[in-house]
């Protein structure tokens, strides 16, 4: 089990997912698993690339990236972005959510599919638009900010 509660990434399935694609399996891929492995709840690409680079210095930002790009095509990760535009992954996600983000505090929340199905019905429905459920961020003010008027409401 991983430290973000999803099951722990399989080295060997995924080594022999890359295999058929005609990709190797390197150090580099196995470090990149390792780190996200151990990751709790979003992490950027570049904080994946600050771990891998405490591990091994000659890590470069190229190899990082290209293999978020083959986890996610595998299902591994998945990517979002934050309120400010702040490309986060999830690891092993058990579904797919959108994110609810103070503008304040920055504290953010995940809000499940079940949760936000009438806003994604209502778009669909009404303007005919499917949405990406895990790209969808709402900028706001959480409860906490609003009673305390920190920003000015």
């Amino acid at each position: 089990m991983a430290p973000n509660g999803s099951p722990a990434p399989d080295a060997g399935a995924l080594r022999d997912q890359l295999r058929r694609r005609g990709l190797r399996w390197t150090p580099q891929r196995r470090m990149i698993l390792d780190v996200l492995a151990g990751t709790r709840g979003h992490i950027t690409g570049s904080e994946v690339l600050e771990r891998c680079r405490e591990r091994d210095a000659e890590t470069t930002a190229s190899t990082v990236y290209r293999t978020l790009d083959v986890l996610e095509e595998l299902g591994y990760v998945h990517h979002s972005h934050g309120a400010g535009g702040r490309e986060e992954f999830h690891v092993l996600p058990a579904e797919e959510h959108a994110h609810l983000q103070c503008e304040t505090c920055g504290r953010s929340w995940e809000v499940d599919a079940g949760e936000a199905a009438d806003l994604v019905g209502r778009l669909q429905r009404n303007r005919g638009f499917t949405v990406h459920l895990g790209h969808l961020t709402i900028a706001g003010l959480c409860a906490d900010c609003r009673q305390g008027g920190s920003a000015g409401t």
